[in-house]
């Protein structure tokens, strides 16, 4: 507000010091007493007009007067007043041309016609007609005839109510409200206003009629009661056939009361439809997570249906929607996308604070390696009795338990141990590059969040000393799991034997190629000699665990560790040994195994 005030200081410097701008502190105060005038007039004048016949209230024509000559001034002061173009606040038009200019083609004949006292200009000429005195004029106004049209054509100024509309828009636009909510408000103010008309008018036509026998004022005898009874029995009779709830005390009986009761009830049924339409779609955007939510639970609905699944699963399905999303979906990944890195992980850090106060190993570690692993971490949501792990496979993610127990379950069925809030499971297998030693089942709903394993590695060469802690709990566990810790440590020299196992791999290609030269075969298994040497490359360079699968199996050796890495690891080796077979010679490929596989021994042994 502050900046458009500035910006349009020295815009109205450019033209007249007599230009007011929409957003400047007298104009809102101007607008403030406009809107009181504007409240008390469309509220007191037709109360005025249909309860008080003849005897017009002093004070009133004291009011009147002075609302008609600020309502005058406020047209002067509309024409000095810069104008919004194309509804953007930065684009006010402040050329006193041009403001007349719009003016005059958009509201000013409305606010002409609402502005001037119709009705004290008839009884200045009805007065003057007959030669009375002004000091006459309010007595001249008596006789009957001038009064009743007086009031009708003081009416006019309930078309100030477009001024009441006008102001609230401006309002909306500059103190930021919610478009949907104030539009709902507008609604119901309209609303009470037409009711608050719809009464006078049903006690006004009776009164101008002198109140027929057949009118529902004589019938319930209101003719001379107080002027608030008469109010309120009309008001009745208006809400009930605005709401359709009947005819109030009495139907209609004569032609002009059917008519009326026709326009109330067209009255009220538009509002109605506008009042539940504005209702209906204030609610939707205020909860526009828990609608989507719906709708896209109607769909698995429908999906279910279709596929025809039983009801048991059906009500998983339903029951992991529930427990997953609670009633509200959120697109979490594209509003994430749209903030800068750190605020997103400001955010992240500040979801995932119970997660973050509940793991060990988080409470106790650098905020830097928290902070790099929080952002890499996904959700997930199991339900009692789903199988997040199954022993045997291969592990591709470790869990972080947020909210929930599981069950740590050995293949022979037995339940080791259970583990809860701000536990997690899984890494033995990215420390070891191994199959699952058991098998893990959730018991309650659990909300876990799952690190895989090339973010897993990522973070742990950055920092090594949370490898070494990982890596004691998960010794400690494969011992409570009857299995032996020590292809934990067996892991650690994965590098050194990778390097080792390359180096042979290298000598042998060497060997190989000095041996087909001699033989004269260099020209014509070249391009074998090259597919040869990469496959005996890429099979040295294999992960550690699958070179030392390969020496314990070839050397039969009975090493503890090596057959435990076996039984852990069990990496399969056939699809590739069988591709080798097909390009290279036998007794070649028998000689470079038992070659490698001495070489390895030795170095087993010594080592």
């Amino acid at each position: 507000m502050e900046i458009i005030d500035k910006y349009c200081y020295f815009r109205f410097l450019d033209y007249s010091h007599f230009v007011f701008s929409l957003t400047a502190f007298y104009r809102f105060y101007w607008n403030v007493i406009m809107l009181i005038l504007l409240m008390a007039n469309l509220i007191m004048l037709p109360v005025i007009i249909s309860f008080f016949n003849d005897d017009l209230p002093g004070n009133w024509l004291i009011f009147n007067s002075i609302s008609d000559t600020l309502f005058i001034l406020d047209i002067i002061v509309n024409f000095r007043t810069g104008i919004i173009r194309n509804d953007f606040v930065d684009d006010i038009i402040l050329d006193p041309t041009e403001i007349a200019r719009e003016y005059l083609k958009t509201w000013f004949i409305l606010d002409m016609i609402s502005s001037i006292p119709m009705d004290y200009v008839l009884f200045a000429f009805k007065g003057y007609e007959q030669g009375e005195r002004a000091e006459h004029l309010v007595q001249a106004g008596r006789a009957l005839r001038i009064l009743r049209l007086a009031k009708l054509l003081s009416l006019l100024r309930l078309l100030r109510l477009s001024r009441l509309v006008r102001y609230i828009t401006q309002w909306e636009e500059f103190i930021n409200i919610a478009s949907k909510f104030m539009g709902i408000c507008n609604l119901v103010l309209i609303m009470l206003i037409l009711g608050h008309w719809n009464a006078c008018l049903q006690f006004l036509v009776p009164m101008l009629m002198d109140f027929p026998i057949d009118s529902w004022v004589s019938k319930a005898r209101l003719q001379n009661a107080h002027w608030f009874e008469q109010y309120t029995w009309a008001l009745f009779k208006a809400l009930s056939h605005m709401l359709s709830i009947g005819y109030g005390r009495y139907p209609p009986s004569t032609l002009p009361e059917a008519w009326i009761t026709i326009i109330s009830m067209m009255t009220g049924a538009t509002c109605y439809a506008l009042f539940v339409g504005h209702a209906a779609a204030l609610i939707q955007s205020f909860d526009a997570s828990k609608r989507k939510y719906r709708e896209m639970l109607k769909q698995v609905e429908e999906y279910m249906a279709y596929k025809k699944y039983p009801r048991a699963l059906r009500r998983r399905i339903a029951g992991y929607y529930e427990h997953r999303y609670k009633g509200k979906m959120f697109n979490e990944k594209e509003i994430l996308g749209e903030l800068s890195e750190c605020l997103r992980e400001q955010i992240i850090n500040y979801n995932c604070r119970a997660l973050v106060a509940s793991v060990p190993i988080f409470a106790n570690a650098d905020q830097n390696f928290v902070s790099e692993v929080i952002v890499k971490l996904k959700q997930e949501v199991f339900q009692p009795g789903d199988l997040i792990i199954r022993e045997g496979t291969y592990g591709t993610k470790m869990y972080f338990i947020q909210e929930g127990v599981v069950n740590i379950i050995t293949k022979d069925g037995i339940l080791a141990t259970r583990l809860s809030d701000g536990c997690y499971f899984g890494e033995i297998c990215l420390l070891t590059n191994a199959r699952r030693v058991a098998s893990v089942e959730a018991e309650t709903y659990c909300t876990l969040y799952s690190l895989d394993q090339k973010n897993f590695y990522d973070v742990l060469e950055n920092y090594p000393e949370m490898r070494v802690t990982l890596e004691k709990v998960a010794a400690e566990r494969l011992q409570s799991l009857g299995r032996r810790a020590s292809i934990i440590q067996a892991s650690n020299n994965k590098s050194d034997w990778s390097d080792y196992a390359l180096k042979m791999a290298d000598e042998h290609n060497a060997n190989y190629s000095t041996k087909d030269t001699c033989c004269g075969k260099a020209q014509n298994n070249n391009e074998s000699n090259k597919s040869i040497i990469q496959k005996n490359r890429s099979l040295a360079s294999m992960d550690f665990s699958n070179a030392f699968l390969e020496t314990g199996l070839k050397t039969k050796v009975s090493n503890p560790v090596i057959v435990q890495s076996t039984e852990l690891l069990n990496i399969q080796n056939d699809h590739f040994d069988k591709e080798i077979r097909l390009k290279m010679q036998q007794p070649i490929i028998t000689t470079t195994q038992i070659h490698f596989s001495n070489e390895f021994e030795s170095s087993i042994t010594n080592g």
